[in-house]
């Protein structure tokens, strides 16, 4: 029996070694990236950058100011039009259609686009919405940030409105209330934090899409912000400035990057708050 015992502590402490030997080489990197990323970025993060539009080749005074405010209306519309019906898809999935064959179809579906490439859907935006306008748009930019949305929101949806126990909704059946006004009054409002993180996590997992956006908004170097040409945007701003022979550039680049990594942080931080705020009610 010691043997045994001895064999099994060796093997536990082997695993423990290299379980935390794989956390620390993990976390090494993403120090070392976000090590880079401060150090590069801060160096040119000022008010101008908020206040200047995009420079010209060549310049050496400039801002982010068109590509940052092209960036929030697109990221804006795509979770307005992306959201509702992510939460309109996941109701159904976890309030009507539960036991349905069609739910299991759904949910294959949903898992396909939660995992599918970004830029497999801004080509998809590209032929479905940009050939047909004849250009690209910011429109088309903040649909294909909207088919990203969806998914997310749908799986997030189902899981919050799963965890509602069923007592609640059977309590509220039994005063009369017909299953809608249920489900937006008992069921929303108990999964309410979740349905919030949700979004939130959605906000932030289309905030730096690139890909998407190079076949449907494409960019543009002045301040504009209709939706139906060309639009400024961060992510592509960054990828076509990291590219060029202009050290101012390519700091705007590193600044640029460091404002898209600070606004996912803060998001995914309010996220994490709100559903640490549902698991302790």
């Amino acid at each position: 029996m010691n043997s045994i015992y001895a064999r099994r502590r060796r093997r536990n402490v082997i695993i423990r070694v290299l379980c935390y030997a794989a956390a620390a080489f993990g976390l090494t990197w993403l120090g070392l990236i976000l090590f880079t990323l401060f150090w590069n970025g801060l160096a040119g993060l000022n008010l101008s950058v908020f206040t200047q539009m995009t420079p010209p080749p060549g310049s050496k005074t400039g801002g982010l100011a068109n590509a940052i405010a092209g960036s929030a209306i697109m990221t804006f519309l795509g979770v307005a039009i992306g959201a509702p019906i992510g939460m309109l898809a996941g109701t159904f999935l976890a309030e009507y259609g539960r036991h349905e064959r069609l739910t299991t179809v759904i949910r294959f579906i949903n898992d396909i686009l939660l995992s599918a490439p970004s830029i497999i859907i801004g080509l998809f935006v590209y032929v479905a919405v940009v050939l047909p306008m004849g250009g690209f748009s910011g429109l088309a930019g903040a649909l294909a940030l909207a088919v990203i949305v969806i998914p997310v929101v749908v799986r997030t949806t189902e899981d919050m409105l799963l965890l509602v126990p069923n007592p609640l909704r059977e309590a509220a059946s039994a005063l009369g209330m017909p299953r809608s006004l249920v489900i937006k009054r008992v069921a929303y409002r108990a999964a309410r934090a979740g349905l919030i993180t949700g979004v939130l996590l959605a906000t932030a997992r289309v905030a730096g899409e690139t890909a998407p956006l190079l076949f449907t908004a494409l960019n543009n170097q002045f301040w504009n912000i209709d939706m139906t040409t060309t639009v400024a945007n961060l992510p592509v701003t960054i990828n076509n400035f990291v590219q060029s022979p202009y050290e101012y550039w390519r700091q705007l680049a590193w600044t640029g990057a460091l404002i898209i990594t600070l606004a996912v942080l803060t998001l995914n931080v309010v996220a994490r708050i709100l559903g640490r705020e549902r698991n302790t009610q």
